[in-house]
């Protein structure tokens, strides 16, 4: 390296205000969006309805627990699964209690993704949604909130008082 030379001079000049403005408005997208995919995975299994291919998500998740899995209190827990991703889809997606939230969806991906993993390939029943969501979980629980979210909100209420 020549003496003078800049080492950003064969970068690209990064907007960096522009990226520190809208990282919070895309990481609050993420996590809404996300929040709401789960959701319609609890949804149907809340209303008895069918999902995709499932006439019955909610006996099917039964099966997963029970047969796949081989736990006991099968039905409890599917309860449990479908609460966590209607209650717990709202609440990711309004940044309430994140990072608790989010700790149940990543240990239920780890799980599912555990059950399905003799099916890894892209074809039905695979674990490729369940690994990226459980991803996205671990980052949701090591980052929290974030800058538009109900704990943001309630921290700082905290702060004022």
């Amino acid at each position: 390296m020549e003496t003078g030379t800049s080492r950003t001079s064969t970068t690209l000049t990064q907007p960096t205000c522009i990226y520190s403005a809208y990282e919070p408005i895309a990481y609050a997208l993420l996590r809404i969006t996300t929040g709401a995919v789960l959701l319609t995975h609890g949804l149907p299994k809340a209303l008895g309805t069918s999902h995709g291919s499932m006439t019955d998500p909610m006996a099917g998740s039964i099966n997963l627990i029970e047969n796949v899995m081989g736990l006991p209190f099968a039905p409890q827990l599917a309860i449990g699964v479908m609460l966590l991703e209607t209650i717990g889809a709202v609440m990711l997606a309004a940044g309430m209690a994140t990072r608790a939230v989010a700790l149940l969806f990543l240990v239920e991906m780890v799980g599912i993704c555990f059950a399905l993993g003799p099916t890894w390939p892209w074809i039905d029943r695979g674990i490729e949604y369940p690994a990226v969501l459980g991803v996205l979980s671990l980052y949701m629980f090591a980052r929290g909130g974030g800058n538009w979210s109900a704990d943001e909100r309630f921290h700082r209420r905290q702060r004022l008082i």
